[in-house]
């Protein structure tokens, strides 16, 4: 593919088909292709698509159900001059063949990563999952503008906090408490200890399958300030719930990535997972707004790289040995130090 081709502009197809955080971690690479005034174009699976359609930097995005063969007659019709692959799998693979344009995938460090769960021999690079991304711009001469993470909530979708939950402008604490896994969520009662000793209200986020949990810890804390947002809003309206709070509880989840993009200071506890696995919060610009908590020196950790139902030891150190008051007095110095007339 010759430089004068490039610098016309092409036609690019962005593949990356789950999950929440993997799909938010790609807005860096179509903001870079669409400045560079390439026509973008991205792939995912259907129930990922809002991630992605209001991005003003996606020209169109295309889904599927359950088998990519549903939307490969449509992308035939749009003749790509190129691919760039941030999934990389058998399936994309697939697709790559289907549209036989040359393509470009990420290194997904497979081999390293099985080291490091399997072996506990870390060779993984201290190189952030974005970053590795970006090696498949390189072959097009472009490279990270270095802005961090976009998200983008539809005017439609802003929450009116002060309407939904009564809370005055004193601030609140955002605190996602579900998890694909089990094992990247700490325990409710475990919770509940760091929840009490914050002074600020508190918004509890997740799906409907976090409704119990959330019912849970708010019968744990009768004295607290809390309301359950759980199952009630769609992800771009816990975005501006996350976007408008003081700091953000998280696991290792999707609306980490997503607080990436907002100024609010990020509070992650990690459990099974690890932040050498490279899918840290992405701020490369502000590296001090966030905090990693994770239990050190265990043995059995990680002990996989997404995670379990249930801890396969029995006993869920990971979680159950995290500093409760560490983690506690992290969020009240944060949320402390933003100002009130905080620009949204």
């Amino acid at each position: 593919m010759d430089s004068e081709r490039i610098q016309k502009g092409m036609k690019v197809l962005v593949i990356r088909f789950s999950s929440i955080g993997d799909i938010v971690l790609t807005s860096p690479i179509v903001r870079t292709l669409k400045t560079a005034q390439h026509a973008v174009h991205f792939v995912t699976k259907a129930n990922f698509a809002g991630i992605v359609q209001s991005n003003p930097n996606i020209d169109k995005v295309f889904t599927f159900e359950k088998n990519i063969s549903e939307v490969i007659p449509a992308l035939k019709t749009e003749q790509y001059d190129t691919i760039i692959d941030l999934h990389h799998n058998i399936r994309s693979l697939r697709l790559k063949w289907a549209l036989g344009v040359p393509s470009y995938s990420f290194p997904k460090l497979n081999w390293k990563k099985w080291q490091l769960v399997w072996m506990k021999r870390n060779r993984m690079p201290e190189v952030h999952v974005v970053d590795r991304y970006f090696k498949t711009l390189a072959p097009l001469s472009l490279q990270n503008d270095g802005k961090g993470i976009d998200f983008f909530i539809t005017h439609q979708e802003e929450v009116d906090i002060e309407k939904k939950f009564g809370f005055h402008t004193a601030g609140y604490i955002s605190v996602a408490i579900g998890g694909q896994f089990s094992t990247k969520q700490m325990p409710v009662e475990k919770m509940a200890e760091v929840l009490a000793k914050i002074s600020y209200p508190i918004v509890l986020l997740g799906g409907k399958e976090d409704i119990k949990r959330a019912d849970r810890l708010i019968t744990l804390l009768p004295e607290k300030q809390i309301a359950s947002a759980c199952g009630r809003f769609s992800l771009q309206q816990s975005a501006s719930i996350v976007k408008q709070s003081n700091v953000l509880i998280t696991h290792d989840t999707g609306l980490m990535h997503i607080a990436s993009a907002f100024e609010v200071p990020i509070i992650s506890i990690w459990g099974n997972t690890v932040p050498d696995l490279g899918m840290y919060p992405y701020r490369p610009n502000n590296k001090e707004s966030f905090s990693i908590h994770e239990v050190q020196d265990l043995s059995c950790r990680p002990c996989s790289k997404i995670g379990f139902k249930q801890c396969p030891k029995g006993h869920f150190r990971c979680m159950m040995d995290q500093d409760s008051e560490a983690i506690a007095f992290d969020v009240e110095s944060r949320a402390k130090k933003i100002p009130a007339n905080r620009d949204f």
